[in-house]
């Protein structure tokens, strides 16, 4: 067997921690932006400047058209878990509930990804990944501590989208990898978010014209830039190809490390000190997620970009 690099081998956690540094500033972002854009309107930039992105990008690669017919009902369907439904529900579900609901709600994903892959058969479910998987929720529990959250009558609504909006992440994630390997995962996502703009674009236009778009300042339409480009676009890229080459479970307990980095960016942007809640949180954490990794399936290098 001809051992892989250290740069091939490593590449998808890198790439995963990206994904996280990415998608970890949207939830206080996504709240300054949703004080004066609607919230379908919002979805509806996200999708549709990340479809309009990834086809320009195809096109100049001249890589858009899919071999398989079938592929085309199955990333459909994909687009409504991951990103139509996905979408909707998050940013729905940030306008009702507090950032801090958000981030402690986002610890159900690789729980429901983990349950999903198993039922489906796509993936064992085996105890020390349970395991791993719980270590970094309860590490992330306390690092947010849910004193800080607030589940109030007020917020139940919110609270409840973003659970479902967990539930339909982790049935993306747990079902896609066949569809985005053998498709690539540039021309998957491509068709995913072409697909969902179907849905999402038209919602957000309506949506949009009930505000007067010449009152909002600019330095909201550049964040709302921000979210379509590096919390939108880079990360979904980087997480399909990084899924292309380990299982479900490992993609989805990269998101503990969420908090983590956003509490590492507070350190070195914002002058916090690191204390000994953060150094339990993050050994813990860590811990977790090493244990999820720790027996991932070999990585194939020969997978379509």
């Amino acid at each position: 067997m001809i051992e892989q690099p250290i740069e091939s081998k490593y590449a998808p956690y890198l790439a995963l921690i990206s994904v996280q540094a990415f998608f970890g500033s949207l939830p206080v972002i996504g709240k300054v932006v949703l004080t004066v854009i609607p919230s379908f309107a919002l979805v509806g930039f996200r999708v549709g400047i990340t479809a309009l992105i990834l086809f320009i990008f195809q096109s100049l690669r001249k890589r858009i058209w899919l071999e398989h017919r079938g592929d085309y009902w199955r990333l459909a369907l994909l687009s409504l878990f991951g990103v139509t439904i996905n979408q909707l529900l998050f940013i729905g579900g940030l306008s009702l509930t507090k950032a801090s609901n958000t981030s402690l709600l986002a610890v159900t994903i690789p729980i429901f990804t983990l349950a999903v892959s198993a039922i489906v058969g796509t993936e064992k479910l085996r105890l020390v990944k349970v395991i791993g998987i719980v270590l970094a929720a309860i590490g992330v529990i306390f690092l947010i501590d849910p004193r800080n959250a607030s589940f109030s009558s007020e917020t139940t609504m919110g609270d409840i989208l973003i659970v479902l909006n967990s539930l339909s992440y982790g049935i993306y994630v747990a079902t896609s990898k066949k569809t985005i390997t053998r498709n690539g995962a540039f021309r998957s996502m491509m068709w995913i978010f072409i697909f969902a703009s179907v849905i999402c674009v038209p919602l957000g236009a309506f949506s949009l014209s009930t505000i007067d778009i010449n009152a909002v300042s600019p330095l909201i339409w550049w964040l709302v830039l921000y979210i379509a480009i590096v919390a939108t676009a880079a990360p979904y890229l980087f997480n399909a190809w990084a899924l292309a080459r380990v299982s479900a479970s490992t993609v989805a307990v990269f998101i503990y490390l969420q908090p983590i980095i956003g509490f590492i960016l507070a350190v070195i942007f914002l002058d916090e000190k690191i204390d000994l809640k953060f150094g339990v949180a993050a050994i813990l954490v860590f811990t977790g997620v090493f244990l999820t990794i720790r027996k991932s399936p070999r990585i194939d290098v020969h997978v379509t970009a």
